[in-house]
């Protein structure tokens, strides 16, 4: 997409180049949804396999033409140079296209830093880098964090408003169940 910016004779070059890219989404999401049907599985398999050929050829012939534009140069050149990791979800269903839960999980803190109070400080960061820490395993372990961080903000108050001298019953893998379920009677609010 960027490469067609400001150029539109690579408009209709970008657009089937995200058409085609669009196709492979597509066939992967028919492939998902197959899994324990390996009737299915094999027919979606090989179409998928089919697409990136083909994307693969049109790259190459791309590459190989003469007149071929400095920016979609660029852009061929880069799929080519990461060609084996772009494609290394053909062969292993478990792993996924795009790193896009990767990139949601980091997008608050990443939009946020510029607007947090105090971000111009060394000291603020180390605890926002903290906190996201703290509150991103509370929700792997579906553990309401405020109150999670109510428990454990009382046991702070109550050690003279310092840590509490035994950390394990806010340590979610050492939490007894029981106490995992009182953390774990509200539902955890939406992030």
């Amino acid at each position: 997409m960027d490469a067609q910016r400001g150029d539109p004779e690579l408009e209709k070059w970008s657009a089937t180049w995200v058409n085609r890219i669009g196709r492979l989404y597509h066939l992967n999401s028919q492939r998902l949804e197959v899994l324990d049907e390996p009737e299915q599985l094999a027919t979606q398999q090989l179409r998928l396999e089919h697409q990136v050929e083909q994307m693969a050829i049109q790259r190459v012939q791309e590459l190989n033409r003469p007149k071929l534009r400095v920016r979609a140069k660029k852009v061929l050149e880069s799929l080519q140079n990461h060609w084996e990791g772009l494609t290394r979800f053909v062969t292993d269903p478990g792993i996924p296209m795009d790193n896009n839960a990767a990139e949601q999980a980091l997008r608050t803190g990443v939009v946020g830093r510029k607007n947090y109070y105090g971000s111009g400080s060394v000291w603020s960061a180390d605890i926002a880098a903290f906190l996201f820490s703290v509150f991103m395993t509370l929700k792997l372990w579906d553990i309401n964090p405020k109150i999670w961080l109510g428990a454990y903000l009382e046991a702070c108050a109550i050690n003279g408003r310092k840590p509490p001298n035994d950390l394990t019953p806010y340590l979610p893998w050492l939490m007894s169940e029981e106490r995992l379920c009182e953390m774990r009677n509200h539902d955890p609010p939406k992030v």
